[in-house]
Formats: C-alpha cells, structure tokens, sequence
C-alpha cells in the first residue's frame, strides 16, 4: 500500500472512531476484525510480514487517531513544542555494565547508565562499576539520587533545580483524545495479558464463525534444562534438532513459544505427547497449553501494543502523565482494582515475555514522574482505604492527586507470596521494582508516615515464616525449603531500601510510625532470640548434624537492617531512649534457655556472689542473641550522644542478667575451642567461625563483647569476675576445691584458662568503638588496617575482604590506608601490596580481639622476626589504649580488683612450680599481657596531672598479696624468669618487671633524676641502636670498597690476558689436539677477516665440544653423529603471528607448486617449532613417553592438558607443552681450503655456475625418464644469454669439489623421521606420512619460518641479533636448522631435486613450470632456506652418495644468496607505492645505481618512472631487505657456525652500520645495487623475465594486492587506557545474527580487533562437521586455531589453543591499586598496565600460548570440564 493511501484510510478511520457514540465499540470491533486476520491468517507467516501489516492495519490508524492527523505531521509538530525530560530512564539489560558514584551517590542502588556515566563529573570521582542483573533503570536527573551532579550534559535542563514533574505540553484536545485511546487499548492489554480462557475470546470480541485452529503453546519453566527440551520437542511435534533449538531459545527468552499449529485434537495428541516425554526426564512435566488461534493473536497483539506504549509515551512529558492516570485510576462502576494494580497481581502468573513488557511500561511512565511514583508506591504497597479518585487532566494540578488512595487489600503481602511461590529469578519479578520506590527518600518516609511500610514488610516476613517458628515461638529450620527460603530473605532487601537514608527532620507522625515500625521488628528478633540452641554431646558422636545455615544467613541479612536501625534511632534522642526501653522491655521477657535451679552463693577471696548456677557444657545455649545485642549497641549510642544520662532507673536493672547470654556464647565459642563439643560435629564449629567472622561479627561477637563492657562498667569488679569464672568452669579451679590427673581434662582447663584471660584482656583493652572511648569510625579501620598487616603486606582487595563493611558497602579503607601504609607497586604479575609504616607498630596488639587462632600466630611471628631483625628484643608489649568515656571508665577496676590478683597469682605459681600439665605458654602469654595493661593504666593514671589521688593500686597489690609466703605477682614474675621453658617470654617478663620499677618510681614522685635512673633504659637502648647502626654503615662501607677493589683487580686481570693473548692461545689445553689449536688461532688472529659465513671468505668452523646432561637419567654424554641420538623437547604449532592477511587459508595445489613448496610473502600460516631447551636421550624420551601415555589415560579430563592421539606430552622439567623432539646434531668442524677456493672462483662465476645447474637439472631428469622435450631444455641455455669457456655436461658440477656425505647413527636417523614426520602433519593438518614429498619442505618451511619468528621478536624488542636469545631459544634454533639440513640424508634425492628446480624457477624463469608464481608471490627467505638446503641433492650419483665439497658448498651458498637478493631487492621495488623522504645530500654511487636499476624497471614494466632521488630509492629499498638479511644471518651462522662480527651483536650501533655488517658477514657489497652490475648479463635477461609476469602486470595495475616490504611487524591490537571505553564499546555491540535487544558477552579478538558475540547460540557455526562458539571459529581462521581474547565484561582474558582446550588469563587492567578485577567483582575503575600488556604480547609472539595454556590446566584440578568449542 502506498503511503499515502495509508494515512487517508487511517485518517478515515480515525475519524470514524472519534464521531462514534461508543468509541470503544467501535475499535474494539475494529481490533476483533484485523488482528485474528493478520496474526494467525496463515500457517507459516513472515515476521517481517507479520510486523508490516500490523503497522499499516493497526498501529498507523491507531497514531492517526491519536494525533488527529497524519502521525508524522503531528509528531513534528509536538517535538516543536516540547523539550527533553530531564531524566534517563534507561532500562538496563542484564549483563549491561553500570556505573555507581562512591562520591556522590545517596545509596549503592544510585547508578547511571554507559552514556550518561561518560558525560556526567562523576567520572573524574571514585566510581564503581558492576554488570546489573537487569531490571533497573538509570537515575540521571533524579536529584534525589545524587548529592551532586545529578544530570549528565545531555540531560541537564541548564540548572539542577529540584525534581518536579515535568509540565504537561498537550492541548487539552490531544490530550483528550490520548486519554481515551489509552483507556480503551490498556483496558485491552490487561484483559489479554491476565486471560486465563485458552479457547475463548471475550464477549465482545468473539469472531462470527470459530475456525477449527489452535496452537500447541510450550511454557519456560526451571526445571528443565535446554537439552531436555530439545530432546521432548523432537520426539513429541516431530521437528528436527535445529528447530527445536530454536524454540528452546525463544521459549528461554520469551517464555513460551507456539511449538504446534492445528486441530484441536492434533495439538492435544501433541501437548500429551510433550507431557509424558517430559515426564521420562524429570518428575515434573513440562507446562504446555491449548490456545485457540485467535486467543493467541489478541495476545500477540497486546505484547505488541505494550511495546507500541513506550514508543508513544517517549514523545511526550503530556503522553507520559496520560498514560500514568489511566494506569492507576480505578475501574469505574467494578469492585477490580486499577489496571496496573492488575497486571501486578497477575504477575507472577504472566510469562516472560508479558512480564518484561509489564515492567518497561511502568518504568518508562509512572516511574518517571514524581507524583505518579508516589502513587505507584502505594499502589504497590497498599497500604490506605478507598477513597474518591481525583480525575486529572492537563490543566489540573497534580498535587489535587495527593488526596487518591486505593483499595484495602495489602498489594504488597500477595506480591511477594506470589514471587515466593514463582520459579522465576527476582530480576523478571514484579517484587524487583521495589528498589525503584523505596529507596527514594522523600517516599520513603512518606510511606513510613503514612502507610507504615516498615510494619508491611516485616509482618510480611512474620507470616511467611510462620511456619518455621516451634512451640516457644522461636525459629526452628530443620528440613527447611532453602529455595524458598532464600526469596524470603529477599524481602530484607525493601527493609533496607526503606531505611537506606535516615532522616535529619523528624516529624511525630514519623516517630510513632517508625517506633511502632520498631516494635513489630523487635518481635522477628523475638523469635530469632536463642533460637537452634545446642547442647553438648557425651558419649557418642552426633547422628545428624542440626541445620545451621538458615539461622546464619538470616542474621547476615539483618546484619545491615540492624544498623540501619541503630543509626536511624542515635539521630533524635527520643527515638533513641523509647527504642531502648522496648527493647530492654522485649529482652526481659524472653524465655529462651532458662534457669533450672535457684540461685546460689558463691565465695572467692572474701567476695560472695549470688547467682543461679547454669553450665554451658550440660545445658542447652543458642549463639542467636540479636536483641541483647541491639540493646548493647543502643546503649553505647545513648552514651555517645548523652541520652543515658535520661534513662530512668539504670541502677535498677539486672546487669548480671543482661550479662548472662552474651557470656554463654563467648564461653561456648572457648569451649569449642578447647575442643569440648568434638561430638556435636562441624556445624558447631562453623557457627562459632561465622559468630567472630568479619561478615557477622559486628552484630554478634563484637557486640557480645560491647554488653560485657557495659555490665562490667556496672557491676561489683569483683562479682563481675567471679560470673566469668563460674561461666568459664573455672571457679572452683581457681579456688583451689578440684583437682584432676586426668590429662584431656587438665588439658581443657588450660585451653579454657587461656580462653578466659584473653577476654578478659579484650574486655579491658578494646577501646575502639565511639562512645566506649572518644574515637572517631576512621581511628577503627586505621586499627583494622594496622592489625592485618602486622599479618603480612596485603593487597588492596584482600584488606577490604578483612573490614567490614556498611549499608553501602563501603569498608572506609581508602581514606585511612595512606595514613597507615605504603604502597609497593606490582611487576608484570602478582599484584600492589601494602605494608604498615613502621611508626605506626606501636599499636600493634598481639591479642586483637578480631584475629583467629591461626592470625593471632601469623602476626605474633612476623612482629617478632620484625623486632629480631632490628636488633630489639622480643616482648610484644601491649600498646597504650585510649581511655575510657566516662560511662565505663570503671571497666579499668577490674585489672585492679582481689580476684584479678587472685587468678594472675594461680596462673604465674603454677609455672614457677614448673608443673608442666597445669600450665602453658600461651597462659603466661596473656597473664604477662594483662598485667602490661594493668602497669600501663596504672602509669596513665599517675602521669595524668587533672587527676589529684590515683586510686588504681595494681602494682601495690601485685607487690603485698601473697608476699609473705613469695607468692606476689611481682615475685612470681621474678621466679618464671629462670624457667627453662619460657625462654620465648624472657623479653616480657623482663619488660613487665621494668614497668613495676617505673609505676615505683612515679608513685614515690622521686626526682627527675632519680626518675632518669629508671627510665634510663630506653635512652640506653636508644644509644645502644645508634651505636649498632653506626657500626653496621662502617661494615656496608667496608664491604663496597672490598668490592671496589675487586672489580678494579678483576679488570686489570681481563686486561692484562687481551694483551698477551698470544701467550694464553698457545699454551694447549688438556686433553685437546693439536689441530683444533690451530684452527682457534687461527680464527682469532684473522677475527675481523673470517666473519664472512659464506663465499670464498666465509670463516671456518670452529671445534666444539657439547657434552649435555640427560634430564630424566642424569648421564652426560656428548653430542656426536655416530653416536646414540640426544633430543632437544619441542613442540611444533602453525602460526600467524607474521601474517600480513590474517583470516586467509593457504591451500595446497595437487600439482605441488603452490604452498608448502612456495610460502606466500603474506605468511598466511606458517609453522613454528619452538623447544624448552631441555635435552634427553632418545631412547629415555621413548620410555617417557610410552609412561606418559599409559598413566594419562586414565586422568580424569587429560584431554584437556595433552593430545594423546597426536602426540602430545609435558617436559619433565618445566612442563612446557611437547609434541615432539629435535635431535641433536653437531656442526661439522671445518678449516677453509682459502687457495682453493680462490681457484675455483676463477672459473665458477655466476653466469657458468647457474649453466651447470641447468646442465645438471636436464640430466637429472632425463635419468628420470621425464618427458620433457629437449627442445624446452635448450631454450634454457639460450634464453640465459650466458656463454663461457665451453658448454658444461651434465657431471660439470661435480668438478668444482666433492666429498662423502655425512653418516649419523641409526638413532638420529629414527629421530629425524619422528620430527620431520610431526612437522609435516601439524604444518599441513593431515594424517602422518612420512612418505609424503612434502616432508624436505615442510622441515625447510618451519626453519624459515622459526628463524622469521625470532628475528622479528628480536626487532620489536630492540635487541642485537646475535647475543641476546635465550639458552633455550638459540638450542632450539640451531637443532632445526641442523635437522632441517639434514633432511636431503633421510628424504628421496629424486624428490629434494624436483623439489630445488621447482623453487629455482621463479628465480630463473626459463627453467619454470607451468604454474610457478611470480616474484610477487613467494617469501624470499623460505625459497632461501629451501634452495640453500636441497642443492646438495644435485651431487647424488647412481652408483655413489656425494655431497659438495666445502668450497663449493661456499660458491652455491654465495651464488643463492645473490640471486635471492636481487629477486627480493626487485620485489621490494615493484610492490613500492611510497618513498621515504631523505634530506638531500650528495649525491652517491648507490644513489645512482638506484636510480638507474629503477629506471630500467620502469621502462620493463611500462610504469612512469616515479619522481623520487636516488637517495629515496636506495633507503627504501635497504629498509626493505633489512628483516630479509636479518633472518639470513640467523640462518647461516647457525648452518655454517661462522662467527658474526660484534657490530650484529650491539645496539649501540646505528641502522647503516647494522646494515653494512650484515652485508659484509652475508659476503654482499655495503652497496646492494653493485649486484646488478656485477651480474649485469646475468641478470638483465632475468629482470626482463621478471617483471613482464602477467601477475606482476596485474599487481601493477592494481589488479592484485601485494605485500608491501618491510612486512607490517604485527602486534596485539591497542587498547584504550580506561576500561570504561572498551565497557561503552561492548554497550554499544550489536550481534550481527541477532536482532534481539538482549546483551550478549561481547568478546575482543587482541590479534585483529574483531567484536564477536561469545557464548551464544546464534553465532554457532560449523567447524570440521561441530557446532562451535563464535570464538572457536574466528580463533581457526586468526590465529590457526590458537586465540588470545579479552572478554570485556567478564575482564578476563581467555587463552584458546583448540577446540577443546583454553584457560582463562589475567586481564591486563589493573586498578589503583595494582590488582586485576574479574568479572568486575570489585568494580574499581581499571586502566591500562603496558607491561602487562607487553608480556601478553610477548606470550603470543614467542608462541607460548599452548604452554601457557597446558601449565594452567596441569596446576587447576579439572573436575568439570568447560566446554571451550562453545565459546
């Protein structure tokens, strides 16, 4: 239809509506007519046909009547008149990364989406970011989200004023007509989204006739896995697996999907059918429904119509408020509440599909306007009576909406018993909106004020956990539903959204709301309080071990609420005095754990206490106690702030009684620790763990510990310690009335001994909480800090791991830790560690309440290593704490009191009797420790000046009780000194003693000299420490003047043996001949003259003896020909680190001219065989090997390590991945025959050189029988244009010098096979043959192409070519050279010649075949190495093996190399565009021959010669050749062994220089063109040749790409510096096979750039007849199977070397404080570490991906295997 008559018959329409009595009629029978036609016309109908009816049918008449004109004109004219809202509103995917200021964010929930994050201040601030679960929306422009800069730029209306709903824009008209379209189509949408009849319609709709067509619909539910069913729908509707994937995938996304369509009676055959197979798999069949096809098309088309919503409200602010009003308006003359009061309580009934359009309409509309997002709220929560509703329109005021309330049914109570019963995730719940409402503070508290919400939510958790609670209403979880009950505990979540942000005004409609809010949680504490209590077991061990998780994780959940609860209630006193007389009230009327006998008298040291006997160890004892401790924490907020001083009648209250429950649990958690409940089995062990865990403890332990402390600051010192004592089970220890040889139990008196004084150590020395003593929150995580690292220097993540943290999950650390440490940065692994300032180890407390057992001893060690290793004694004195706020300054009456005295006294006469089973160390250790307290408050005490008596007498007392008898403190102290046994305390006591004489001192007020008397100790010490550290600077002087002198000796030494080295070469070694002697001194006396490798000058080879270790049986043997073979370990990978087109296959020709017998230049795909350099004998490996396989096999996912089928295993010594081994064979040593030589050269110049290679190439195959006409072969003597003294015959070549061929020992020879064998099947990806041809090249192909690898390594690190490789890689690399030379002794000699005149003809074009490639088209050193390597086939005669003779070994060499040279020289100028610009200068003779060699080129290939100097040419060509001549040293110095000259082995040396010595050691002129002139006949009918190729003409014309020389030096991609750019690329990717909006894993290929969609089933593809992962795929053809990729969300890096092996890898990001961030779980802002990224770079180009790979699996016990292919 044309578009024109579309909008006049929607225009038509339209009208047609507007003029109708009954508009709503009117569509309705409009929508009953179009939508069963157009959603279910056909059977197999197009969606994109679908989507164009419905928008011209439907959709288009719909806007026309909403605008009243045609919908472009009218949506022109309303963006005219409107602007853009101010807030975002962007919903988030799940996996989407968002962004949460720790700066200016009211609450962690506050986020902004990618876009608004990168145009907001708040990416210069302390940001985080985390992938969100889906659901939430971005809070750019709501200012109650930010406390500053709450828009970006894109959404700042020029001022942030105060959020207000935006104005309404609408005329009254559009308007109107808006309101009445969405009334009737939303009353449409709801009605087909909560339609529970599958096959009928409503009324109203019912078609005339009912067609026989129905649709078999399949439901998501999850409990059915993907494969299950996969498998139920191929075997119920009979789809193939394709198809059925595909509905699997849709109905996971959607929520259902239409698996059948047909009769009646067909889809019930079909739903039986899917019910019964599903039933085979799992118990519970799979949901599958019968809808009519009509029913099915209004429900399509309501999902559509949703989505049609927020397209049309996003136009306008008036659309928006229009939308909103009929949403929530009641439905007029029914009992139903309103349409989206509906579609929520429908919600968990709806699919997935319904549900996501549901929650995107509400965000987009009611969400986004304040005043609707309160009534949304009420609505949501329903929590007000019925009253009038308010119309609202345009021009009325939305504040006239204050006055709507809904309906009397609690929304929220059934919402989320719906959600609880749903098994759905929360993110696709309706109960996930929640944080959208209640997290807004302004509606927060109006929620609390006016609807009480904090009782709806908590009366909400109350019944849903009614069931759990016993007959003392108390919980009790045993056999408990954990999926259940983990959404319950969702519901804490809106507990702490609505108290994230207390209020600083307080109204009393706030107060008595939020205290009966209190009163309602104080009764699910009430049912918390000593619930699961345990008692001890005798006898036997424990049956069952009792439920404990669910206790626990309840308290976790609560562990925040109660703060929140605390910090609401300290900000307004009233609150805070009324909520801590309810709970005092609630705590006494608990009943949990009774008293079962009555009170008794207790006598200890002349002190009587009156108490009720109780035993922890005999009676039952619960660890849950939330309302003692909230009462704890509530009244130190009272003393902080000074509201205790109110509090009624504190003397009357029951102190012991308050008491009583905390200590039953610190004692429980001693006698676990004594190890007295080993029969009650690990849940008690892992309950005690959790109670002191830093994710529980400050609402447990710690406030466990801050009751003691405050019934210690109230009552009696001396009581307080007898309840402890009796509690402890040790009162009748200490008063001497029991006595026992039984060891376990004098065991567990001491265990409980030491347990008990060191809490009475915390209860005095733990300061550090405000209003206990004046200290801020930030002088606690400074005390924190320092206590972990005085464990050991942490890093950043695991401090934080240590702290606890608050409601916004923040620790504090950051604006402590520069106070506290220095940071030491990371190196290419591993990561920042702090260590604590050495200032700051003086309030290191050996016996930090926070420590566990094994930390406790961890820094108790590492203090003392600290204090020996600066010359300082041992005694870890306690630190000096800050003193007590007024309210428990009594505490410090404990240290002083009679049974303090009386228990110190028993502890030290125990060791001083030296009575080995009723003490320990550890005793000692903390009475030492108790007594340094009490001596250090008794000396802050008398040095404090404001206070005139001191009253605190520890040291007086410890001096007189029990001096009669020598049984004091003091003297006690005085007797342990000499005991043998505490040897480690001696600093201690010795310490402790000094105090005593200190503390003496003060109290007699001596003078200050006969104070310094005493104290003279640390001065002395001070003196002794200076006077130590100035001897040892003398001794460190002392020593680097030794070292001086030595150096200057050793240099003189070096000196002296340079100037008479003479002397030193002829003075014969032991056991040497005396020709290799010679040969040495030779080769230093003419050094300079014999670094030529080859040619009539080349340098000889120098004798070299190579005796190696075998690494498995440790024997030495040395490296010889004739004797058994020694391996070097290696593995053989294909490789495209070099590529010049990464992505492209190389293929092989059935002729054999194309790859592997010619590399293209591109080196698409070469082979590298790299070694660990570790040697073995041949026949150890053989014996490893077979072990390897026979033990492997039986590993549980071995495959995933090492490929048994092709040979795989790891090196012995350093797990390096093998998969095969290169023999070891020695260069021959060799003098040069220099006369010789110099004869030959007369006669073999290049011109006769390359006649006899024709001669002899002819014979040879006329030998052959090949049918090559002679006429062909005569042409090639012509066309050369060479004459010389005669015509050579076909044995001239053997003329020039001959010698016997090389014999190596059967062992090398069977080796030789194994390596060439594994290079030839993995290089060219077939089946072992080592028959094939193709084995000579592939061995000369991975040499070439091993040889490039290094060379290039070593440019993109700037090292010297000669002197900076590794041992192992210059192993490496001279075995397989030396394997690949010795190719041509194990191969076929016919095969090695055809092979040398095949590569030979691109050089000469005459003696080419059909299908030889032009210059363009072949690497010039791989047709190098092949020709240099297969010449000597050429020598082989019939009768008798002969290999060239040295000299003509140097002529070939020679004569190769310069023809290859001034071919690539060639290539390189024909594959030139550009022209290096050269400041000018004089012009030379290489500019000329330059210049000239480029004209002549010109005029051959017809190109115009290019405007450019000599000068220019001449650069860009030695630039060029440069990597060429590079590789070619490599590869001769370690073929001949011919020393280079130091200038290759420096970089110190410029590129000129570097270059002339090349030329000179490759025996070239400095002058590369002097080649052409020197061959000048030779070469000018080749030059013609070469460049009149038909590919060369096509290339010229820019027919055909070429390589342009020096080849590109690949490196991985770059990466942006801040992560947040790569996390907005990844937002911003789009699956090219998916059109739908979900977020995929957008995955980075380092090697190329390329975004691939990982992890997804729309980007599988086929590889080798397997589905695999998008990764999988692109990793075969970028990197030949090995991939390195960066998986942006996850910020990890993943390491692919198959299809079935991969590991992950550290991501090179790291945080400011030097730690990678997986998974982003920390959320720190990343950027970019360039070393890391380096060594990354440097893994992909040494080829250590597989390696890397093999030694990460091998150390990771694999149970599970993942499934790499799919990735």
């Amino acid at each position: 239809m044309a578009e024109g008559e579309k909008s006049q018959d929607g225009l038509e329409l339209s009208k047609k509506w507007l003029e109708a009595a009954d508009c709503r009629t009117e569509l309705l029978r409009y929508l009953k007519e179009q939508v069963p036609r157009i959603f279910c016309l056909k059977k197999e109908s197009s969606p994109q046909e679908e989507e164009e009816l419905m928008q011209s049918a439907l959709l288009h008449p719909l806007e026309c009547f909403l605008f009243g004109e045609d919908p472009l004109e009218g949506l022109e004219k309303l963006k005219q008149g409107s602007s853009s809202s101010q807030l975002c509103g962007r919903v988030f995917k799940e996996g989407e990364t968002v962004y949460s200021c720790r700066d200016c964010a009211i609450d962690p929930t506050c986020v902004l989406c990618m876009d608004c994050f990168q145009d907001s201040v708040h990416k210069s601030h302390r940001y985080k970011m985390h992938a969100s679960s889906g659901g939430g929306f971005c809070d750019c422009g709501d200012v109650e989200a930010w406390k500053i800069g709450p828009c970006c730029s894109k959404h700042d209306p020029g001022a942030a004023t105060a959020m207000v709903t935006d104005e309404c824009v609408l005329e009254p008209e559009l308007y109107e007509r808006a309101e009445k379209l969405f009334r009737v189509l939303l009353q449409y949408v709801t009605d087909f989204l909560v339609w529970e009849e599958n096959l009928e319609l409503p009324a109203e709709l019912q078609p005339r006739t009912k067609e026989n067509a129905y649709y078999c619909v399949l439901y998501n539910d999850e409990h059915h896995s993907y494969d299950h069913v996969i498998y139920t729908l191929q075997r119920s509707v009979h789809c193939d697996q394709a198809e059925a994937q595909t509905h699997t995938a849709l109905i996971d996304k959607e929520g259902r999907r239409a698996v059948k369509r047909g009769t009646l009676l067909s889809c019930q055959q079909a739903k039986d059918l899917i019910r019964s197979n599903s039933e085979h798999i799992s118990l519970q069949p799979l949901r599958v429904e019968i809808l009519h096809s009509a029913v099915m098309a209004h429900q399509t088309f309501a999902l559509r119509l949703g989505s049609w919503f927020q397209k049309i409200i996003s136009y306008s602010v008036g659309f928006r408020q229009a939308f909103s009003q009929v949403a929530l308006e009641p439905t007029p003359g029914r009992e139903q509440p309103c349409l989206i009061s509906r579609l929520m309580l429908h919600d968990a009934r709806m699919y997935k599909g319904a549900r996501k359009i549901v929650h995107e309409l509400i965000f987009c509309s009611m969400l986004m306007e304040t005043e609707f997002k309160r009534l949304f709220a009420i609505e949501f929560t329903k929590v007000k009576k019925k009253e009038r509703f308010t119309s609202l329109f345009v021009y009325s005021s939305l504040s006239s909406f204050n006055a709507c309330v809904m309906s009397v049914f609690q929304h929220y109570k059934q919402l989320q018993k719906d959600f609880i019963n749903d098994d759905h995730e929360r993110s696709i719940s309706i109960t996930a909106l929640s944080v959208q409402i209640f997290t807004v503070p302004t509606l927060a508290r109006q929620l609390i004020e006016e609807g009480n919400v904090i009782k709806v939510i908590v009366d909400t958790v109350m019944e849903l956990l009614r069931e759990h609670l016993d007959d003392n209403n108390r919980f009790f979880f045993l056999g408990y539903n954990s999926d259940k009950f983990s959404r319950i505990q969702v519901i804490f979540h809106d507990l702490r959204y609505i108290l994230i942000s207390k209020p600083s005004v307080w109204t009393e409609e706030l107060r008595t709301q939020f205290l009966e809010g209190f009163k309602i949680f104080l009764r699910l504490l009430k049912c918390m309080q000593g619930m699961e209590e345990v008692k001890r077991q005798f006898g036997r061990h424990i049956a069952v071990e009792p439920e404990w998780e669910a206790g626990f994780s309840l308290q976790i959940q609560l562990r925040h609420v109660l703060a929140m609860f605390q910090d609401w209630c300290s900000s307004d006193e009233e609150i805070l005095l009324l909520a801590f007389k309810e709970c005092h009230t609630v705590l006494m009327q608990c009943n949990n754990q009774p008293f079962h006998r009555e009170a008794t008298d207790y006598y200890m040291c002349k002190h009587i206490l009156h108490v009720r006997p109780y035993k922890v160890s005999q009676e039952p004892v619960s660890i849950h106690l939330p309302i003692s401790r909230l009462l704890a924490g509530l009244y130190v907020l009272m003393c902080k702030s000074g509201a205790a001083e109110r509090l009624d009648n504190l003397e009357s209250y029951e102190f012991t009684q308050l008491a009583e429950y905390p200590l039953r649990c610190i004692v429980l958690a001693a006698q676990v620790s004594a190890e007295m409940w080993r029969r009650n089995g690990l849940s008690l062990v892992s309950q005690v763990y959790y109670y002191q865990d830093v994710k529980c403890r400050d609402e447990m332990y710690d406030k466990d510990i801050l009751m003691l402390q405050i019934t210690a600051s109230k009552m009696e010192p001396n009581h307080f310690l007898m309840l402890i004592l009796l509690r402890f089970e040790l009162f009748d220890y200490f008063n001497g009335n029991c006595s026992s040889k039984d060891q376990d139990e004098l065991i567990q008196w001491n265990r409980l001994t030491e347990e008990m004084l060191y809490l009475l150590i915390v209860i005095v020395g733990e300061r550090y909480v405000p209003g206990i003593s004046h200290v801020t929150k930030e002088d606690v995580t400074m005390r924190e800090v320092i206590h972990l690292l005085c464990i050991e220097p942490m890093a950043h993540s695991n401090l934080a791991k240590g702290l606890p943290e608050n409601e916004s999950h923040e620790t504090g650390l950051e604006s402590v830790i520069t106070k506290v440490a220095t940071f030491k940065k990371p190196g290419v692994s591993g990561h920042g560690l702090y260590e604590v300032k050495k200032e700051r180890l003086v309030e290191f407390n050996p016996f930090f309440y926070h420590y566990s057992r094994s930390q406790h001893s961890k820094a108790e060690e590492s203090q003392k290593k600290r204090r020996t290793q600066e010359s300082n004694d041992k005694a870890l004195r306690p630190p000096v704490p800050p003193a007590f706020c007024p309210a428990f300054s009594s505490i410090v009456r404990l240290l002083c009191s009679d049974i303090i005295i009386h228990i110190l006294r028993q502890v030290l006469q125990r060791a001083a009797e030296d009575r080995a089973t009723h003490w320990t160390e550890a005793m000692i250790q903390r009475a030492l420790h108790l007594i340094g307290q009490a001596l250090l408050e008794e000396k802050m005490q008398l040095e404090d000046c404001s206070v005139e008596e001191v009253t605190f007498d520890f040291s007086l007392k410890a001096r007189r009780i029990g001096s009669e008898h020598g049984k004091s403190v003091f003297l006690l102290l005085s007797k342990i000194k000499t005991v043998p046994s505490l040897e480690a305390q001696k600093d201690m006591v010795k310490w402790v003693l000094q105090m005593f004489e200190i503390i003496k001192c003060l109290r007699e007020k001596s003078s200050p000299s006969a104070s310094m008397s005493v104290e003279t100790t640390k001065p002395e010490e001070s003196a002794q420490d200076k006077e130590k550290a100035e001897r040892k600077r003398k001794a460190e002087a002392a020593k680097l003047h030794r070292q001086k002198i030595m150096a200057q000796m050793s240099a003189m030494q070096k000196n002296f043996i340079e100037s008479n080295k003479m002397l030193y070469d002829n003075m014969p070694e032991s056991g040497t001949q005396g020709e290799p002697a010679t040969a040495s001194e030779s080769c230093a006396m003419e050094q300079r003259e014999l670094c030529i490798a080859i040619g009539p000058h080349r340098g000889s080879t120098p004798a070299e003896r190579e005796v190696l270790t075998c690494i498995l049986c440790q024997e030495e043997q040395e490296v010889v020909a004739q004797a058994q073979a020694m391996v070097l370990t290696a593995c053989v990978q294909r490789s495209t680190v070099l590529t010049q087109c990464r992505g492209k296959k190389l293929t092989s020709m059935g002729d054999g001219t194309a790859y592997p017998l010619f590399m293209p230049p591109e080196l698409a795909v070469g082979t590298h065989t790299g070694s660990c350099g570790h040697v073995m004998h041949a026949t150890c490996w053989q014996k490893y090997f077979e072990a390897v396989q026979n033990t492997t096999r039986n590993r549980l996912h071995a495959e995933l390590i090492i490929d048994l089928e092709n040979g795989e295993y790891l090196c012995p010594l350093c797990k390096s991945l093998c998969n095969t081994v290169v023999p070891l064979i020695p260069l021959e040593p060799l003098v040069f025959n220099y006369e010789n030589a110099e004869i030959i050269g007369q006669h073999l110049t290049m011109p006769r050189w390359i006649q006899i290679l024709s001669a002899r190439t002819k014979g040879l195959k006329s030998l052959a029988q090949d049918n090559e006409c002679s006429s062909e072969s005569s042409s090639v003597d012509g066309d050369t244009g060479m004459c010389a003294e005669g015509q050579p015959d076909f044995r001239s070549i053997l003329s020039y010098g001959v010698q016997e061929p090389r014999k190596l020992s059967d062992s090398i020879a069977e080796m030789l096979v194994v390596c060439a064998t594994t290079v030839h099947r993995v290089g060219l990806q077939t089946a072992p043959n080592e028959l094939c041809p193709c084995v000579p090249l592939m061995a000369w192909n991975t040499c070439a192409f091993t040889i490039q690898a290094i060379e290039n390594i070593l440019q993109q690190e700037d090292k010297p070519l000669f002197g900076s490789l590794q041992n192992r890689q210059l192993a490496g690399l001279k075995a397989i050279v030396q394997f690949s030379a010795a190719q041509r002794l194990k191969s076929s000699q016919a095969v090695i010649q055809r092979h040398f005149t095949g590569m030979l003809g691109v050089l000469l074009p005459a003696m080419s075949r059909k299908n030889t490639p032009s210059l363009l088209e072949v690497d010039f050193f791989h047709l190098l190495v092949g020709l240099v390597l297969s010449i000597p086939s050429l020598y082989q005669e019939e009768a008798v093996d002969l290999q060239p003779s040295a000299v003509s070994s140097a002529y070939n060499h020679l004569h190769v190399l310069h023809l290859v040279t001034m071919a690539h020289i060639v290539q390189v100028l024909l594959s030139s565009t550009d022209f290096p610009a050269v400041a000018g200068g004089e012009e030379t003779e290489e500019a000329r021959a330059a210049a000239e060699l480029c004209s002549t080129m010109s005029q051959l290939t017809g190109r115009p010669i290019p405007d450019v100097s000599g000068i220019s040419v001449a650069e860009r060509v030695k630039r060029g050749i440069e990597p060429f001549l590079r590789c070619a040293a490599l590869f001769f110095n370690c073929l001949t062994g011919v020393c280079p000259p130091v200038e290759l082995s420096s970089t110190a040396v410029t590129s000129q220089g570097q270059v002339e010595a090349l030329c000179s050691y490759l025996a070239l002129p400095s002058n590369v063109f002097q080649l052409f002139h020197d061959h000048r006949d030779t070469v000018s009918p080749l030059l013609q040749r070469w460049c009149g190729n038909q590919t060369v003409t096509k290339a010229l014309k820019g027919k055909l790409q070429t390589v342009r020389y020096p080849r590109r030096r690949n490196r991985l991609i770059e990466l942006p510096e801040d992560y947040s750019a790569l996390l907005n690329q990844a937002s911003h990717f789009q699956c090219p096979k998916s059109m739908d909006d979900e977020r995929k894993h957008p995955t980075l290929c380092l090697f190329c750039g390329a975004m691939l969609c990982s992890q997804s089933s729309c980007c599988l593809s086929p590889l080798d007849g397997e589905d695999v992962g998008a990764c999988t795929a692109h990793a075969a053809t970028c990197g030949a199977g090995v991939g390195m990729f960066l998986r942006i969300r996850e910020c990890e890096i993943v390491l692919m070397a198959s299809k079935t092996r991969g590991s992950t890898y550290p991501a090179p990001y790291l945080d400011d404080y030097g730690e990678t961030d997986p998974h982003l779980g920390r959320g720190n802002p990343l950027h970019l570490c360039p070393e890391r990224y380096r060594k990354l770079n440097q893994l992909w180009q040494q080829h250590c991906i597989l390696e890397e790979i093999a030694r990460s699996l091998e150390v990771v016990n694999v149970m599970f295997a993942f499934e790499w292919q799919m990735l």
